[in-house]
């Protein structure tokens, strides 16, 4: 059962297919975790030249599906208004241990290991089934300029 569909994911995140790298959310305990769905399927565009007749998806991909479910954390713990932005300030420890291909179902896990404001701390773990795929400290911050560029 999904705690956030993808409609509402778009209300928080400003990234948009194809860049949007999350499905759904599966568990949000704000301040200290989430859970986040990604299903990887042949029609990814990156597929394409990713590798020709044996595809794989790019890690850094797999980097971006964990901030983006980290932002989604942080929105959610702030309980904003409106929509600030959160940016990838910083990604450390980076391992990739097994590829993720078409067909499988990214989970993607991450906790807060810590918040001083604008900045967080996370660690993130992506799995498919129960194995461990990659793994990361994610840091990012939080403003209060609005996504969109509206002035």
């Amino acid at each position: 059962m999904s705690v956030m569909d993808n409609v509402e994911i778009q209300s928080i995140l400003p990234h948009r297919y194809p860049f949007l790298l999350v499905d759904r959310i599966r568990e949000l305990d704000p301040d200290r975790r989430i859970v986040g769905i990604k299903n990887v399927t042949i029609n990814e565009p990156f597929f394409q030249g990713h590798f020709p007749g044996r595809p794989v998806m790019p890690g850094v991909l797999i980097l971006e599906a964990l901030a983006q479910v980290g932002g989604v954390l942080a929105f959610k713990s702030l309980g904003s208004v409106g929509r600030p932005v959160v940016y990838l300030t910083g990604i450390d420890g980076a391992k990739f241990r097994k590829p993720v291909v078409p067909g499988d179902i990214l989970r993607l896990e991450v906790d807060v290991l810590k918040k001083r404001a604008p900045f967080w701390k996370m660690q993130g773990r992506a799995f498919v089934e129960s194995e461990l795929v990659c793994e990361a400290e994610v840091t990012a911050m939080v403003t209060d300029e609005q996504a969109g560029g509206d002035k």
